[in-house]
């Protein structure tokens, strides 16, 4: 029976890690309440509508756009199950127990330590190379079946579409949403620099197909 290798445990640990810190920066940025990225404007929206939990709503939306996966031929990995699972579950645990935002000066303490979390998180579930989430499969799917699109005008338009709706329904689009419109690509870079994991790493056998 072959055991797991090391890089292969570390690949694991790191996306799950990853993942949690991505849901407790969620939450970090919901009680800042001073703006949130534009697919959490989107799941907040549909909170004030539903009255549903705000990671019960991030699970849910994530069912529909993996299926949105078919038709474009994308394939889903181990991390992209988890994904719609951890978030979704994290996010709900730490809004739970996270103290309200209260003053400004929290709030905005809350608002930094949620995009920078969020840019860690971010470096290392990609990094962990087991799948893309859902919002990011549906964005590289739409560029690989319609190759004439950029990711950028793909990326663009769908954030642009999902902000619309949710302000729309009711979530908060404020400073928050500009500032990690900004801060969000830098910040990811060299984490993801700094997390990425080969998929063929040195200590497991190489197929020789890929030799």
């Amino acid at each position: 029976m072959r055991t797991p290798s090391k890089t292969t445990t570390r690949r694991y640990g790191q996306l799950f890690v990853g993942l949690t810190l991505y849901g407790i920066s969620m939450a970090f940025m919901v009680e800042s309440a001073l703006g949130l990225n534009p697919w959490d404007v989107f799941h907040q929206g549909l909170t004030e509508t539903t009255g549903l939990s705000f990671g019960l709503v991030v699970i849910l939306v994530g069912i529909p756009i993996l299926l949105l996966w078919i038709p474009l031929r994308q394939r889903p990995g181990a991390g992209t199950v988890a994904n719609i699972v951890v978030i979704g579950l994290v996010v709900d645990g730490a809004l739970a127990v996270l103290p309200a935002g209260g003053s400004l000066a929290m709030r905005i303490t809350y608002l930094v330590a949620g995009i920078v979390l969020n840019g860690v998180a971010t470096g290392m579930y990609i990094g962990s190379n087991l799948g893309p989430g859902p919002r990011d499969g549906l964005m590289t799917g739409l560029v690989n079946r319609f190759p004439r699109l950029s990711i950028r005008l793909v990326r663009t338009g769908i954030e642009l579409t999902v902000l619309g709706a949710g302000f729309l329904l009711g979530g908060t689009v404020g400073l928050g949403t500009i500032a990690y419109a900004l801060a969000i690509g830098p910040l990811t870079q060299p984490f993801l620099a700094m997390f990425t994991v080969d998929a063929a790493p040195a200590d497991e056998p190489v197929p020789v197909a890929a030799r």
